[in-house]
């Protein structure tokens, strides 16, 4: 069936192990959401440029019947497509580079219009230019979706191989080109970069690139189909997710506390936190969490009387419980689609979806942690600059 919402500018929703009593909330929400957004039906896009580049692929649920017209029977604001160019020519630094992307569509009462973009590019013919202004969360977007349409037609090994060299190579020729001289066993990174690998490495732990044998036939055309549509914000949270520390939050502050690096080491038996990869959250309870706030929480005397399977939470009179329901609230209504909480005990069997999600640790189904890819990256470099 994913053919079909892919060639039609639809959206595919999964509902693992559906029960009207805990889902259907999210079913509705995702039907309302989905019949009042903005919305324009039989769409074609193109996308011109100036001399000396050009546009040479698109990723998105897209259809094209020639080279250059992107067709969409339907296209809404959640949607995003990735545009890949190619240099054919010198690019001049007086001129720039000039883009322009064009959308023609009908709205839904029948009027056809013209959307159109301009951008203007500054030009360089320095290096050191292009990695300070280098955009790192486009630069995931398009890997991600290369990666989830290539592996249709590669073995998940090569699509990861293939990751890794490209990652090695850019790197590689900043620290040839740009870097300042120093020792070959330090790893140099772009300022604009810093954080690039770390979404690389959970890029390529994410459970299709993976191969998990755990991952039904289902479950992987669901994610596939989503990343391919997903835009530059969802991808990014998709691939390194939120850690809030909610114990750590303020009752007389509207402000979020900061999130805290994905990884276990950062976990507390004390805490709670709440964890947000666009897709869902999860909200961890640590098993020596003070009763107290696992009263004001969820109106239960300690973590051990916490229901197995509790997917929401009680609407109690206290400023803990509406500070963390707000919090839950305004993240909801920030996302396309709906949020099922899932709250994990800690070390409960629940609690293994949780950790496949803190992308700094060694993956569960297999992929390196943060410290070993980047290690194993600095080796592929060194070998490529000897």
């Amino acid at each position: 069936m994913g053919h079909l919402p892919t060639h039609t500018g639809g959206s595919v929703y999964k509902y693992n192990n559906f029960q009207a009593e805990t889902d259907g909330e999210n079913f509705l929400s995702d039907l309302r959401k989905d019949i009042e957004k903005p919305i324009g039906f039989d769409a074609i896009m193109r996308v011109r440029t100036s001399t000396g580049f050009r546009a040479t692929d698109f990723h998105g649920a897209v259809y094209m019947n020639n080279t250059t017209d992107v067709e969409m029977a339907s296209i809404d604001c959640n949607k995003a497509v990735t545009v890949e160019f190619k240099h054919d020519d010198t690019l001049s630094e007086e001129t720039g580079a000039l883009m322009q992307c064009a959308l023609l569509y009908t709205t839904v009462g029948g009027q056809r219009r013209l959307r159109v973009h301009n951008l203007s590019l500054s030009c360089s013919g320095q290096l050191s230019e292009l990695y300070k202004s280098c955009e790192t969360d486009a630069l995931t977007n398009y890997f991600a979706k290369s990666a989830y349409r290539a592996m249709l037609n590669q073995p998940l090994k090569t699509v990861r191989e293939i990751l890794v060299n490209q990652t090695a190579h850019m790197l590689a020729c900043y620290r040839k080109n740009c870097a300042s001289p120093s020792a070959a066993s330090q790893l140099i990174l772009p300022d604009a970069m810093k954080v690039f690998p770390v979404y690389m490495n959970s890029l390529m732990k994410t459970l299709p690139l993976v191969g998990s044998s755990e991952l039904s036939t289902d479950e992987r055309a669901y994610q596939r189909l989503t990343m391919l549509s997903m835009g530059v914000e969802d991808t990014q949270l998709l691939l390194y997710p939120r850690l809030i520390p909610v114990h750590t939050m303020s009752v007389d502050s509207d402000v979020i506390p900061a999130a805290v690096r994905c990884s276990e080491e950062r976990l507390t038996d004390g805490g709670v936190f709440l964890l947000d990869n666009g897709r869902g959250l999860f909200l961890w309870v640590g098993q020596a969490c003070p009763p107290d706030l696992v009263q004001s929480l969820f109106n239960v005397p300690s973590v051990a009387h916490l229901p197995a399977d509790l997917s929401s939470l009680p609407d109690l009179d206290n400023t803990h419980s509406k500070k963390l329901r707000s919090i839950i609230s305004s993240i909801c209504e920030q996302r396309p689609n709906s949020m099922k909480l899932v709250v994990v005990r800690q070390k409960d069997r629940p609690e293994v979806l949780f950790r496949q999600l803190l992308v700094e640790d060694k993956g569960l189904h297999g992929g390196a942690s943060y410290m070993d890819f980047l290690c194993y990256v600095h080796r592929e470099i060194r070998q490529l600059l000897t």
